[in-house]
């Protein structure tokens, strides 16, 4: 028997086959996913009724014909009926059609989220790569029919000699997509799309390997092997995860979510920036490998999945509706991951070092970057510190819980390494003062702490900041005697003409250092970091001078010496002030060209009488 469909719905089958569906092999998924439903239909009907499934066939066959040209899928699931066969087959005409393209006339933004979402005709993206499709079907106890369909505005249901029970889909396939007849790419869209569906597959008599959903699993019914099997099989790795968190929730919104941390952090191992790898699935079927938007950026790092079956999707199922709910399930999932890692933090401090050592970046990154979760995420950061030599990581909070009564900041070094940073003249003014500074290594360090300006109520401060205000230093024994008060000022004096104004501010005398002969303060509001990153990204801008400040130490000898050579020989005593100059400089971080070095060094040693 033929049926006529709307004049119109020619128009809206030409919008679901050019305008919805961007990959064409989605149509597998639908078309499996509507398999399974039906399968699912049935066996909830017989346990309802009390029936016995022994014996029952729930598996659902894939045919890839390459001679013919056709894709062919069936399950054994309730099949539908004459009346169940045109309402369901005829869903856009069903949907109202007509109110669907007066609706998208009318919206401006033409094909729009808000007006797709509500018809429903997943089955019709058969229709983007098959000339006709036939349906084969027979309910329990009813007459077997075939529906026919070319995608014009006619199909027919006529009677079929259909013997089982089910639903058998035959697409003859254009020409242009006959890749669609091939084992080989059907096996590969469904193992993408559907490897979670409750029944088995079989693609050409050949039975695809079967997974488990674990995510929707009880935590009480795994084990650690299948936690780490299920990680290896969804993210194609070779290496166990370093840890998991697995929840499930109900409100504010639906969800299961199982996020993995990886073992290893490529982006260290020059493999550029990563895409995030949290699978996004509705009821088992994968809506989205890497939806944008779910997390903030600092969370590429994470893989696994989260399945909400509050999603609504829009016609084509390829596309959440409400990109905002999918905001939402990850400010969810975000909360609950931050958690699991504070929680972690405490009850096993090592395992979240070493965990820290492998995502470190990314949490220092959110938080610098990530307003909304900055505060519990700086205190995840972790930090070497003068206070333990061997190199164990400290938190802020427990730094803050040590600071001296009379301490206000927390105090910083950053250098390419710990050696590097306690050579500097800087650490030995902190440490005769018993003020713990923590260690910056990592070249995003100084961002994240600019960022974050304080903790707990303290501003961080760099350890050559120039306004520090350390107090005095414990008189050590047998320190020597220093310059007068008299002979250092004339000394600064001095250095300040000689060096210039336009590479020294000022030049103080004393009260930071213990046994350097100088070192340089910075004044600046760009760190010795912050302009090599400058300088890297802009390597043809010439950077304008750093703003620094000169500390000689009067007790120093270096220092006494210089001042008896000023009187002495002034050629030699400027000779050796630039290299003092340069040589903090370097220390610092701020030696644009140490070039010149290398020359006045070979002048000074000119002057050495034998």
């Amino acid at each position: 028997m033929e049926y006529k469909f709307k004049a119109e719905v020619k128009q809206v089958l030409d919008i679901v086959i050019n305008s919805l569906y961007t990959d064409k092999e989605i149509f597998i998924r639908e078309l499996v996913s509507n398999a399974s439903d039906a399968s699912e239909k049935f066996r909830l009907k017989a346990l309802s009724e009390k029936k016995s499934l022994e014996g029952e066939k729930l598996d659902i066959e894939i045919a890839a014909d390459e001679k013919a040209g056709t894709f062919t899928i069936e399950d054994h699931g309730v099949g539908m009926s004459s009346e169940e066969l045109v309402q369901n087959l005829g869903t856009i005409a069903h949907s109202g059609s007509k109110a669907f393209l007066q609706a998208l006339k009318e919206s401006k933004s033409g094909l729009s989220e808000n007006l797709i979402g509500q018809f429903g005709v997943g089955f019709y993206s058969v229709f983007m790569v098959a000339e006709k499709v036939e349906v084969f079907t027979k309910a329990e106890g009813g007459e077997p029919l075939k529906w026919t369909c070319d995608g014009s505005e006619n199909f027919t249901v006529d009677s079929c000699d259909k013997p089982d029970r089910g639903t058998k889909i035959v697409a003859t396939l254009k020409q242009d997509f006959k890749e669609f007849s091939k084992p080989a790419r059907i096996r590969s869209a469904v193992e993408k799309y559907s490897a979670y569906v409750d029944f088995p597959i079989n693609v050409n008599g050949e039975k695809l390997p079967e997974h488990s959903a674990i995510w929707l699993k009880s935590k009480s019914d795994l084990t650690e092997k299948e936690y780490k099997d299920f990680y290896k099989f969804q993210t194609h790795s070779y290496s166990d995860p370093a840890d998991w968190l697995h929840f499930k929730a109900d409100a504010p919104l639906e969800m299961n979510a199982l996020i993995y941390i990886p073992d290893e952090n490529p982006e260290i191992l020059g493999f550029g920036k990563i895409d995030p790898q949290v699978a996004l699935y509705c009821k088992k079927v994968l809506i989205d490998p890497s939806p944008k938007g779910m997390f903030p950026d600092w969370m590429r790092f994470a893989k696994g999945v989260v399945d909400s079956s509050d999603i609504p999707l829009n016609i084509s199922r390829e596309s959440m509706q409400d990109s905002g709910l999918v905001a939402r399930i990850g400010k969810v999932v975000l909360k609950r991951f931050i958690k699991h890692l504070a929680d972690l933090a405490k009850k096993d401090a090592k395992k979240y070092s070493d965990i820290f050592s492998k995502i470190g970046r990314f949490i220092k990154e959110g938080a610098a970057t990530d307003f909304d979760s900055r505060q519990d995420l700086s205190k995840l950061l972790r930090f070497q510190s003068t206070l333990y030599p061997d190199g164990t990581l400290v938190c802020l909070d427990d730094y803050v819980s040590r600071m001296k009564d009379s301490q206000k900041e927390i105090y910083y070094a950053c250098g390419p390494d710990r050696q590097t940073i306690e050579a500097s003249p800087y650490i030995e003014a902190f440490s005769a003062r018993g003020l713990e500074v923590l260690y910056l290594f990592d070249p995003i360090d100084t961002f994240v702490v600019g960022n974050l300006a304080e903790f707990d109520k303290k501003p961080f401060a760099s350890v050559d900041g120039a306004n520090l205000e350390l107090g005095d230093a414990p008189e050590a024994e047998g320190t020597p005697a220093p310059l007068s008060k008299e002979e250092s000022d004339k000394l600064a004096s001095w250095l300040k003409e000689t060096l210039g104004s336009d590479k020294v501010e000022e030049v103080l005398t004393g009260g930071r250092l213990i046994e350097s002969p100088a070192a340089v303060l910075n004044s600046d509001s760009l760190t010795p970091q912050m302009r090599a990153m400058l300088r890297a990204m802009n390597p043809d801008s010439p950077m304008p001078a750093p703003i620094v400040k000169f500390e000689i130490n009067p007790s120093s000898e270096v220092i006494k010496n210089l001042s008896r050579l000023v009187d002495a020989d002034k050629d030699l005593a400027k000779l050796v002030a630039e290299q003092l100059f340069d040589n903090a400089m370097l220390s610092a971080g701020l030696l644009e060209n140490p070039r010149a070095m290398s020359k006045r060094l070979n002048e000074i040693l000119a002057h050495i009488k034998p």
